[in-house]
């Protein structure tokens, strides 16, 4: 789905104000909608009954992960919360996984924070391990990195 779409901006604009309430502020991560096309990435918007309910995206990343490249990162993992706790987060991130490896990808990097403790158990109960900080918010006391190689 193309990172401007109505539906994703919908969605977007969601699980930015959910940043603004877990952590007081949006995510102010640059993004270049450039980097979800292929094959650089993808953006993903997931549908019940027609209803946008969840988004994932991933992108190219200059980290390198468990001595594995290329790499890349998951970015905008969101479900709205009428749908959550329905396993559409661990369907979306098995998505983002088959596809970034599909594209060459290696391993997936992502950043999470500790105000996001149900994102941070997706990601561990998936097989994601710590890894070192990275990124934009690489320095921020409430941010956690983790990484998991693919299956190629």
């Amino acid at each position: 789905m193309p990172f401007g779409h109505p539906d994703v901006a919908l969605l977007v604009a969601e699980v930015q104000q959910e940043y603004v309430r877990r952590y007081g502020s949006p995510d102010d991560t640059p993004l270049d909608p450039l980097m979800f096309e292929p094959p650089a990435g993808s953006f993903f918007l997931g549908r019940l009954d027609g209803e946008p309910v969840a988004t994932g995206a991933w992108r190219r990343s200059e980290v390198v992960a468990f001595g594995l490249a290329p790499t890349a990162e998951v970015k905008r993992m969101y479900v709205r919360p009428a749908w959550a706790r329905r396993g559409l987060a661990r369907r979306m991130l098995a998505h983002l996984e088959t596809d970034a490896a599909a594209h060459g990808a290696r391993a997936l990097v992502l950043e999470t924070g500790l105000a996001q403790p149900e994102a941070i158990a997706l990601y561990e109960s998936s097989g994601y391990l710590p890894v070192p900080g990275f990124g934009y918010y690489r320095d921020a006391p409430l941010s956690r990195c983790f990484g998991k190689p693919l299956q190629v």
